[in-house]
């Protein structure tokens, strides 16, 4: 076999490949063993039929077809490595030549990895908020906290702002009750927006046995998007009781005796969290920089297949599940399809930029990952993603993502490396220390390509 490269653009390349007769010897047995056993002939036992009888009955054309098709992804996958691509995706193969006894010529479009140079990054500069709690910031915790020990009391009056109300719904569309459009015994807080819009105007003055009929917009089931009459009867009125803020609550709510360990252990978690978010904002504008440094040619073919793959991702994962459709979702947010377009591909071209820059980065650093790492990883996507951690390694393991898993901790060191040569200060101008919040978070930036797992041959 004999091939050559011809370099179309950055990032696509034309092999020619020539294959002697010869070499598809083993194809075309393979392709007379398979049409024996799917043909039968009058005088011949099943599997038995010579070759000579196939060709007559069935046509040479039929076998060197069958043959062909078996050999090609060897003799692609031979002149790949041969010269050393790092292909992306699936070739369009042609075959140009085809002389039975003497010859099998055949070209494949590719797209590559574009080469790229990783510049000297220890210049990075970048900023980040400073860590700042301050006292409200401290009460808000704890009134959250207090909340969420509050308790009811049934009362004999009307409704008012943050009473939990029981109530009993049904909404009709063009006069008629959707089956899915009744509920009873629904508890509802007033005032928290966590159901139909108008329904806090409703029930705000109704007292037990009272109800109301109110115009909404139904944001799920099977009439989502359509305005519907709610009708809303209260079955039951209770106030909520918030705790006292004393030593008491500290010990009903939390592991300490006294209201001031509270507090101080509240500043601490929020601090925590705020040195989590630093060290993502470090991580996101170290990466931004970076990316501005590296010229990166970014193929047509994977830009369309991510691109498709996140609006698939959307439309058929996250708006399914709200009962949201695309139209709906561009209208909630003010956009238009032209913005969301824009949006998605400059989206796709930074995640596919990101995965280029860093798997290079991982190359030049010469980053391995060992098993606590990956084993770490795992744990953390299984949380993320609501599965123990043994049914998320087997569907991981089934699914062949084992090598997607092992490029996103690569990738994450990889930043991680850039990180600490850069230099990052707070808005007081304070140098930032990024050590200790990476041993805390143990994470990095999610750097992937949300169609990763198809952007490799």
């Amino acid at each position: 076999m004999k091939s050559a490269v011809e370099t179309l653009n950055p990032t696509r390349v034309r092999l020619t490949v020539e294959v002697p007769f010869e070499e598809l010897k083993d194809s075309l047995d393979a392709a007379y063993k398979k049409i024996n056993q799917q043909v039968t002939v009058k005088g011949f036992r099943k599997g038995k039929i010579p070759a000579r009888v196939i060709d007559q009955r069935f046509g040479r054309g039929a076998v060197l077809e069958e043959a062909v098709n078996d050999a090609l992804p060897k003799f692609y996958t031979e002149a790949v490595n041969e010269a050393e691509l790092n292909v992306l995706g699936q070739p369009e193969v042609d075959i140009t030549e085809l002389k039975d006894g003497e010859t099998l010529n055949f070209t494949a479009e590719v797209d590559v990895r574009p080469a790229i140079e990783i510049p000297d990054y220890s210049g990075i500069e970048v900023e980040v908020d400073a860590i700042e709690v301050s006292d409200e910031d401290v009460e808000k915790a704890v009134s959250d906290l207090r909340e969420r020990f509050a308790s009811t009391s049934p009362v004999e009056r009307a409704a008012q702002d943050a009473d939990v109300v029981t109530i009993d719904l049904e909404a009709k569309v063009d006069g008629e009750v959707l089956e899915d459009g009744v509920a009873s015994g629904v508890s509802y807080t007033i005032g928290s927006g966590e159901l139909l819009d108008g329904i806090d105007e409703a029930v705000k003055g109704l007292e037990a046995g009272g109800e109301a009929t109110f115009s909404s917009e139904l944001k799920g089931g099977s009439a989502a998007g359509k305005e519907a009459e709610v009708t809303v009867k209260v079955t039951q009125v209770a106030a909520r009781e918030l705790p006292e803020l004393d030593d008491e609550f500290a010990q009903l709510a939390s592991e300490f005796d006294t209201l001031d360990e509270l507090k101080a252990d509240s500043r601490k978690r929020l601090e925590n969290m705020k040195q989590y978010d630093q060290a993502t904002q470090a991580q996101e504008r170290v990466l931004e920089k970076l990316l501005e440094l590296v010229e990166v040619p970014v193929p047509e073919k994977l830009l369309e297949d991510e691109i498709n793959t996140r609006k698939h991702n959307l439309e058929h994962h996250q708006l399914g599940q709200m009962g949201l459709d695309l139209a709906k979702y561009l209208e909630i947010q003010g956009k238009t399809e032209e913005e969301f377009d824009a949006e998605t591909k400059e989206a796709a071209v930074k995640g596919i930029k990101t995965q280029f820059v860093l798997d290079e980065l991982v190359n030049k650093e010469k980053l391995n990952v060992n098993q606590e790492e990956l084993t770490e990883h795992l744990m953390r996507r299984a949380a993320s993603s609501g599965m123990s951690p043994d049914q998320f390694a087997q569907a991981v393991v089934e699914g062949g993502q084992v090598p997607m898993l092992v490029g996103e901790v690569a990738r994450g060191k990889a930043l991680a490396v850039v990180v600490e040569a850069a230099t990052v200060k707070d808005t007081n101008g304070e140098i930032v220390d990024l050590d200790d919040e990476e041993d805390e978070t143990g994470e990095t930036v999610e750097a992937t390509t949300e169609s990763e797992e198809t952007t490799e041959a």
